[in-house]
């Protein structure tokens, strides 16, 4: 089945309990500002409809007041991400990585300030990171296409359209690779992060099947416990809209999707991370980057090229020997 230990998984998630409090703090607290936001767009929207003739005014202004109040927050959210990623993902994703190999970290508070300082070490500043992130996303998508998706474990004619639904699957089971990819950056301790990132790729990329069939297995694990939370969610979320005007019920099962992603966030995501940095860093032992996969990666994905290109020309990478390579 699965190459990763569920215990393990859970005790570096208890032993990082400082950044689970961090990001409990941060999701659930913009969790709550899409309630208070969507709350009182739907209030004024209420208000403001009753100013209206159409008998359905307040109802139709309350369900547009809440949908101005929702886009807001979600561009705020959007425009904090550097930071959500380089202070918490990257510093919680430090400290996993330091326990995995077995070495000490801090406890209590002192571990975020531990974390922050190794982070800051790698990545001097915070659109560094955000640049390798977004390079790294666009490159692992022409991982599914480059092993054969689904199609190279299951062989069998006359089932497009089954292949077709489980590389969707696989492909949306790649969320945590560029999260993979950071813990390999810090693991060996590197100064050129875009090197250092576009090897990580390759490796990923020639251990793909291997890879992919634990990214799929996890994923199912966590979809099936989101979907839980998602139904235990719908009762608080309920709640909360039951005292807004005009009882707008669709917007439970919106904020319902909200409080189950916090959850998956601040809970599931640092779970999957562990997981799969386990089975990446034992997989990938002993191993270089494979010059063929590095010339196929190129040649399928316009950001690793770009990725490969920024790591030869501002960071001093290499061509790989191969007489391929391109």
């Amino acid at each position: 089945m699965w190459d990763f230990s569920i215990g393990r998984s859970v005790s570096i998630m208890m032993r990082t309990w400082p950044f689970i409090v961090f990001r409990m703090i941060v999701y659930f607290g913009i969790t709550l500002a899409y309630i208070m936001a969507t709350g009182t767009g739907a209030s004024v929207g209420y208000g403001v409809g009753h100013i209206s003739t159409d008998p359905d005014g307040p109802m139709s202004f309350a369900l547009w007041g809440g949908v101005v109040g929702f886009g807001v927050v979600s561009v705020a959210v959007y425009w904090i991400r550097e930071y959500i990623l380089y202070v918490l993902k990257a510093g919680h994703i430090a400290v996993m990585v330091h326990l995995i190999d077995g070495h000490d970290v801090p406890d209590g508070q002192g571990q975020i300030a531990y974390a922050k300082e190794v982070v800051t070490q790698r990545f001097a500043e915070a659109n560094i990171l955000f640049v390798v992130d977004q390079l790294v996303k666009g490159a692992i998508r022409a991982i599914t296409g480059l092993i054969g998706g689904i199609a190279a474990f299951l062989p069998i004619p006359g089932l497009s359209g089954i292949v077709s639904f489980i590389n969707t699957v696989i492909r949306l089971s790649l969320t945590y690779v560029d999260e993979i990819i950071l813990g390999y950056n810090i693991r060996i301790n590197s100064s050129s992060p875009f090197e250092t990132a576009r090897q990580g790729v390759v490796l990923y990329a020639q251990n793909g099947k291997h890879m992919v069939k634990n990214a799929v297995w996890l994923a199912v694990i966590m979809w099936g416990v989101s979907f839980v939370i998602f139904l235990l969610m719908l009762a608080p979320a309920g709640a909360i809209l039951w005292v807004m005007p005009g009882q707008l019920a669709g917007w439970a099962f919106v904020l319902a999707i909200v409080f189950a992603w916090a959850f998956k966030a601040a809970f599931i995501e640092p779970f999957a991370i562990a997981s799969l940095m386990q089975v990446y860093f034992d997989t990938i032992e002993g191993q270089v980057p494979n010059p063929e996969w590095d010339r196929r990666l190129a040649e399928a994905s316009s950001k690793f090229r770009e990725l490969r290109d920024k790591a030869l020309g501002t960071f001093g990478g290499s061509r790989w020997d191969s007489p391929r390579a391109a």
